[in-house]
């Protein structure tokens, strides 16, 4: 009988690292894939006592165990994601459908202000078509990438035909207002074939041409058009990253052991036609004292007797009779079989990622051991409650008889508040009192700003008030064409006392009632009142701003000169602070041993 899982040692030992995760029902079918930025973080939501969604209590009652992937970058672990997806075709994952219904972006080059736009279905429009992409996600991601690199307009027809001034795509810098004439046809023609370079995966010459334009904006001291391509640069080294999860050419499997405890915990990455199709790990019974060479070579010598044979085979430990194992395999597929333990470059980095896996999953497997039915019982209670968002934002306004308007707004994540995200408006040129006209400039002043600096939105917003403040709400949200956010406006019930509240739901065209000991109301009522309490109080304190030190300064070996390559390469510190060993060790000057220390810096 298995032993069953426990999410608290799990999640006691599991990394902060990125990755991609998988989940598993009882007969080891997968359920559901999964990415991280932070592997502990995403998975730690879903053993919340506050409960789930209903689709996620669905996928919790038949997850059995939880296996992890450690990447090196976020983008990694999308790239793993999508190929796990595609391979495994998990239940509660969206699902790709055939060629007729896979979705593109389109370009309509029959104007002479082309748009750019989502399209699924017949492809007869007079233009360009670029994919097929995975899912709809996909698209729309790649949509509003291009609309902060390259601002080609993203509106639809009729919106553009009668437009009589520019809208807020333009002063949030998305879009350079052809509408009303404010970029000239050769300027917008120059932004859409930059487009093109783009989706063609042209990627190379379009930084190269970027680079260029840069320095000729910067020689003719136009520094504000060279900030513009400085940011493109910025961007576009985002999804240049060398993304060595699908570096090899060929079929090849990766093959790493870590023994401890009395443990032995294998991991087997597949390659085949240079694409990772994610890891498998094993847990093999051993005699005591067993070492890692010994294990491996039990677990080659019987796993691929069995199953299909690659033409090279990567180990973390050499085997002391490789040459045999070697051979028989041979035999088996009727081929060479290459057995390597000793490996440089990209095959060694290969070689740690697979081992530190095996670590990661044999730590997660000796702390599952203990204490198991305990926290089985209070997984099972947590399974019952509702789930909240993995980002929650609530604003309330607060005032002395109109004067001294202040609006609060408090960010709350699966980890509770995240008191370095609140933040706080002092609101003017409104009539005193007018909390519907406080709410709208407040929520305006928020959601333009994380919108031009493209930072996390919300997936549930909460006003403080009724229809009118909702109202508000709804009017900002629709003139900054953000619709992925729920609101949800909480009102005092007929009473006015806590455990009667009222939750407006205008997209679902509902009242909802909750009763007083609901869970889920407890936490909109923590979140509520945390934001009337910070409206109040108006805290003075805010998170420290970061350093005007660049952290680049406190890396021997990093002087001046390389600061500045590593700032023009990226486009800024926090592109460099994004990057992965493999894109820093590209600048010029940069080995592969400052290239970690430069990684270590930023990610610890």
């Amino acid at each position: 009988m298995d032993t069953p899982f426990d999410s608290e040692d799990f999640l006691r030992t599991l990394t902060s690292r990125p990755g991609v995760y998988r989940m598993f029902d009882g007969d080891g079918q997968v359920l559901y894939v999964g990415k991280a930025r932070n592997l502990k973080k995403r998975v730690s939501s879903y053993f919340r006592r506050s409960g789930l969604a209903p689709k996620t209590r669905a996928l919790m009652k038949q997850m059995a165990r939880v296996e992890v992937t450690v990447t090196a970058t976020e983008a990694e672990a999308l790239l793993l994601e999508n190929n796990l997806i595609k391979l495994h075709h998990p239940r509660y994952n969206i699902l790709l459908r055939d060629d007729k219904s896979y979705p593109y972006i389109y370009l309509s080059t029959d104007r002479e202000y082309p748009r750019l736009s989502f399209h699924r279905g017949a492809r007869k429009g007079k233009g360009r078509y670029f994919g097929p992409y995975p899912s709809s996600g996909a698209v729309r991601e790649s949509l509003h990438l291009l609309q902060k690199m390259f601002r080609v307009r993203q509106c639809e027809d009729s919106f553009f035909a009668n437009r009589s001034r520019p809208c807020l795509q333009y002063q949030i810098k998305r879009c350079t207002a052809p509408c009303v004439g404010l970029v000239s046809p050769e300027d917008y023609a120059r932004d859409v074939h930059h487009t093109v370079l783009f989706l063609e995966g042209k990627s190379t010459a379009l930084n190269a041409e970027l680079v260029e334009r840069m320095e000729q904006a910067a020689a003719r001291l136009d520094y504000e058009q060279a900030a513009v391509y400085r940011d493109q640069i910025a961007s576009l080294s985002r999804v240049q990253e060398r993304q060595y999860v699908s570096g090899e050419s060929g079929d090849m499997d990766i093959v790493a052991a870590a023994v401890s405890g009395g443990l032995a915990c294998v991991q087997v990455f597949f390659i085949r036609h240079g694409v990772n199709l994610g890891n498998k790990v094993f847990f093999p019974r051993i005699p005591q004292h067993s070492t890692e060479a010994e294990v491996l070579s039990a677990f080659v010598a019987q796993y691929y007797l069995e199953h299909p044979v690659p033409g090279r085979i990567l180990l973390s430990h050499a085997l002391p009779d490789a040459d045999l194992i070697a051979a028989a395999l041979a035999r088996k597929a009727e081929r060479k079989v290459t057995l390597s333990a000793r490996v440089r470059g990209e095959r060694a980095r290969w070689l740690g990622m697979a081992v530190e896996n095996a670590r990661q999953a044999l730590a997660a497997r000796l702390g599952s051991q203990a204490g198991m039915q305990r926290r089985l019982h209070l997984l099972q209670q947590a399974l019952e409650l509702d789930e909240p968002p993995n980002r929650i934002e609530c604003f309330d306004i607060s005032h002395s008889q109109g004067e001294g308007t202040v609006a609060s707004c408090v960010v709350f994540d699966r980890e509770g508040p995240r008191k370095s995200d609140y933040r706080r408006f002092n609101i003017s040129d409104i009539t005193p009192g007018d909390d519907y006209a406080a709410m709208e400039q407040a929520l305006l002043r928020r959601y333009t700003r994380l919108k031009k600096e493209d930072a996390a939105l919300p997936e549930l917003l909460l006003i403080d008030g009724g229809k009118g403040q909702l109202s508000s709400a709804r009017k900002v949200m629709e003139e900054l064409q953000i619709s992925e956010i729920l609101l949800v406006g909480v009102s005092k019930g007929p009473a006015r006392k806590a455990g009667m509240e009222i939750l407006h739901i205008p997209s679902q065209g509902r009242e909802l009632d909750l009763p007083p000991d609901s869970p889920a109301l407890h936490l909109i009522q923590q979140i509520r009142d945390e934001a009337h309490r910070f409206a109040i109080t108006g805290h003075r304190q805010r998170r420290a701003r970061a350093r005007n030190v660049s952290p680049l300064e406190g890396i021997p070996g990093v002087g001046p000169r390389r600061r500045q390559q590593l700032l023009k390469h990226f486009g800024g510190i926090q592109e460099v602070a994004r990057a992965g060993v493999e894109d820093l060790g590209k600048v010029a000057g940069i080995s592969r041993d400052l290239a970690q220390k430069i990684y270590d810096t930023f990610h610890g």
